[in-house]
């Protein structure tokens, strides 16, 4: 769950590599995947479509007992709102799941107005912005 990663499990980020537009998306799901690399696209073992993932710089350090990297990985399941606007995420959102665009390398990102397919208040889009939850 997103609420359970820590900034110093993330503090060796250095970018996003986006594989779909971000902007169109209400919310993606994020998790810590343990991979065999620092930056190369990880292999996608879920249902649903892998959105982006975490790149991680040089001085990131494998696990001694596994020699793999703890790294983000951003994704979605085929009942999320953007494939099923009127499904089970109409409104609210997973645990897991934030708004992409409060996203940056070593920053967890959190859930806004949007990510909970609520609608923002007249204020807040006369002004452009959403508040976060």
């Amino acid at each position: 769950m997103s609420s359970l990663i820590t900034e110093d499990e993330i503090s060796h980020e250095t970018a996003f590599v986006w594989l779909e537009d971000i902007d169109r998306l209400d919310y993606v799901r994020q998790s810590l995947d343990r991979l065999p690399t620092r930056k190369s696209r990880p292999a996608y073992h879920r249902d649903g479509r892998m959105v982006g993932y975490a790149v991680l710089g040089p001085t990131a350090k494998a696990s001694r007992a596994s020699g793999t990297f703890r790294r983000r990985v951003f994704w979605l399941l085929p009942h999320d709102r953007d494939s099923q606007p009127e499904g089970l995420y109409a409104t609210g959102a997973p645990a897991e799941a934030i708004d992409p665009r409060t996203l940056r390398p070593c920053v967890k990102g959190y859930k806004t107005e949007r990510s909970e397919g609520g609608p923002p208040s007249t204020a807040m889009e006369e002004i452009g912005r959403t508040l976060p939850l």
